[in-house]
Formats: C-alpha cells, sequence, structure tokens
C-alpha cells in the first residue's frame, strides 16, 4: 500500500504557497496603486505578478510529480523532493521580488528537486510498464 501522508503534505503545503504569492500580489497591487485587472505599471508589481506566474507554471508540473513519484513507492524521495521544492520556491519568491537577478540559486534548487521527482516518475511507470 502506497503511503498518502507525503504526497498530501506537500499538496498542502503547494496550496499555502499558491495562496501566500497569491496575496503578495493583492498587496503589491494596493502598494503600487495598480487596478485589479492591470498586470503592469509597476516594476515591483510586475515582479510579484511573474513569481505568482512561474510558481504556478511550476506547481502543474510539480504536484503530478509528487504523486506518480509516491505512486510507484518513492515515499522518502517525495518527502524530501517536495519540502526542498517548496522551500526553494519561497526562497525564490523572495529573492525575485526584491531583486531578479539573485533568483538563480533558489530557481536552481527547485529545479533539481523537480528533476528528481519526475525522474522518479518516469522511472516507476517504465518499470512497472516493463514488469508487467
Amino acid at each position: 500500500m502506497v503511503s498518502t501522508t507525503w504526497p498530501a503534505i506537500n499538496t498542502l503545503l503547494n496550496i499555502m504557497l499558491l495562496l501566500w504569492v497569491g496575496a503578495l500580489v493583492g498587496r503589491a497591487r494596493t502598494k503600487y496603486a495598480i487596478s485589479a485587472s492591470a498586470t503592469t505599471g509597476n516594476p515591483g508589481f510586475e515582479r510579484t505578478v511573474r513569481v505568482q506566474m512561474n510558481t504556478l507554471e511550476n506547481s502543474t508540473v510539480f504536484l503530478p510529480a509528487v504523486w506518480l513519484a509516491a505512486l510507484y513507492g518513492a515515499t522518502m524521495l517525495v518527502a524530501v523532493a517536495g519540502l526542498v521544492w517548496i522551500g526553494a520556491r519561497v526562497a525564490y519568491a523572495l529573492a525575485y521580488a526584491k531583486d531578479p537577478a539573485k533568483r538563480a540559486p533558489s530557481f536552481g534548487v527547485s529545479l533539481l528537486a523537480l528533476a528528481v521527482l519526475v525522474g522518479y516518475a518516469a522511472f516507476g511507470v517504465a518499470r512497472s510498464l516493463f514488469a508487467s
């Protein structure tokens, strides 16, 4: 039986991350006096919107990778790689908002964690195909 605790924890943390970056956009709208529906107008606001969009984009790969890796038995890998990805995305958001040039290290860490999850998910699917 596959343990769903860690993928569920990572999913819940991802939801909280998405809510947080969404709240950052709302706060930036107020701070920079940007009306709703506008996505440009101030570099600080635009960076905050990019953080939100990039986090959404990455989440669409992260979430299925977490669940597929867990489905094929990588419980501890999911636990570690998922927590690393979440932590790196928080660091990325904070760095990008201050200075986009400083976002690279946290982006690299999150990309590595994501590659581990996707790699194991692909390995698990392939192993399952050939085991049949």
